[in-house]
């Protein structure tokens, strides 16, 4: 039913935007086949999509991460992400935000949160970009081990950096924080894009996420490091 509810949500935002807003953004893949003393197939891809229109900015993404190693699944996890800015200055702005995650190896069958706050670009020039999010919201989130719902607010900040190194390379770092009464979630992303020409490049990504309040015999922590093929469209 929550499931349900978070779809129908996610259409009636992606309603809401005008039907002639362009939409660019930029891909990530990447995948290892592995055949003879073992079988191994991992794929991880990414999307994410911008657009702005007078004083909204509208972002949406996706990212799947599976790996199979002999038949065994050791890794199965996607998320869906939305976010809505409401310009007030050149640097501030108002937000709403929503991501829904489900990954089989937590403790959790999902996590579904929004969330509404403030933001502030402290940097923003062509080479260097430093944005900063605060805010409060709500998460939904289902036990694997019982079924048993459980919900609680949260404070959520995020912080993303962006800085090229040269004409060609950039370096890249988002961290998120949910911070609730029942858990709280880490998330930092270090990323290193080199570009081969305008619309592609290679990039290198190295992801930490943390969840404070695990059952016992479930790691707090997941590190994935992932090289892909970036594309621009």
């Amino acid at each position: 039913m929550y499931r349900t509810r978070l779809l129908a949500l996610v259409l009636s935002l992606a309603a809401a935007v005008p039907a002639q807003a362009d939409w660019s953004g930029k891909g990530e893949l990447g995948g290892v086949i592995a055949r003879g003393n073992t079988e191994t197939e991992t794929i991880s891809g990414k999307i994410d999509m911008t657009n702005e229109l007078d004083r909204w900015k509208h972002m949406a993404g996706f990212s799947i991460l599976r790996t199979v190693n002999d038949g065994v699944t050791s890794a199965n996890r996607w998320e869906l992400r939305g976010e809505s800015d409401y310009k007030l200055t050149d640097r501030s702005y108002l937000f709403g935000a929503l991501r829904y995650e489900e990954d089989e190896f937590t403790d959790f069958e999902y996590q579904a949160i929004a969330s509404a706050g403030y933001g502030y670009k402290f940097i923003d020039s062509e080479a260097t970009k430093l944005d900063g999010k605060i805010g409060v919201g709500y998460r939904q989130s289902e036990l694997r081990v019982d079924g048993d719902t459980e919900g609680d607010a949260i404070l959520r900040a995020a912080i993303d950096y962006s800085h090229r190194l040269t004409e060609t390379t950039t370096v890249i770092d988002k961290f998120l924080v949910e911070a609730g009464s029942d858990n709280t979630y880490l998330q930092n992303i270090l990323g290193l894009e080199v570009k081969m020409n305008e619309s592609l490049a290679l990039g290198l990504s190295y992801e930490i996420r943390h969840n404070t309040d695990v059952l016992p015999g479930t790691e707090e922590t997941d590190q994935v490091l992932t090289a892909n093929l970036v594309f621009g469209f």
